[in-house]
């Protein structure tokens, strides 16, 4: 499969196959109006793209990796300036929406974090779409509700942004 074949897709926005290795780079993705969308088939340029397409949202610092996405000095619930965007701490009163943007940090063989878009949510699971995965553009991650708190049981997750 070449780089740049569309997989798949989330609410009429493509998504983009980007080769086997997530650290392939293709070039820059700018929008009709010029807008900095990011690395050509990159997790960033995904979500970015979804953002501006389906919401005409423009972050205000639209450069930095994906866990630059996520303000660690912010409190929960919290404006993330950076984004333009709500910013939300995992382990809280209340779970994901569809449409959010989930936040990993960096880790042990990605220096660079991720981002992807909740696709779907129920009581016990939430599913992702994404970019720069190679073939595997969603996956589901449990959600787990502990007495009034809600978690995404995956460790690297710092939390989500939203639109609001």
């Amino acid at each position: 499969m070449e780089v740049g074949t569309k997989i798949d897709s989330f609410n009429n926005v493509a998504i983009y196959y980007n080769g086997e290795r997530f650290t392939n780079v293709i070039g820059r993705s700018v929008a009709d109006d010029g807008y900095n969308l990011g690395l050509k088939y990159q997790c960033v340029e995904f979500v970015k793209r979804y953002y501006h397409n389906v919401y005409g949202h423009k972050m205000p610092n639209s450069f930095g990796h994906a866990k630059d996405f996520f303000d660690k000095s912010l409190g929960d619930r919290g404006y993330n300036k950076g984004r333009g965007l709500m910013q939300y701490r995992n382990v809280r009163e209340y779970k994901p929406k569809v449409d959010d943007i989930i936040v990993y940090d960096a880790y042990s063989g990605n220096k660079f974090g991720h981002v992807a878009i909740v696709s779907k949510i129920s009581e016990d699971e939430i599913e992702l779409v994404q970019q720069n995965l190679g073939k595997k553009t969603r996956i589901r991650i449990p959600l787990v509700n502990f007495y009034q708190y809600w978690t995404i049981a995956d460790y690297n997750i710092l939390g989500w942004l939203r639109k609001e």
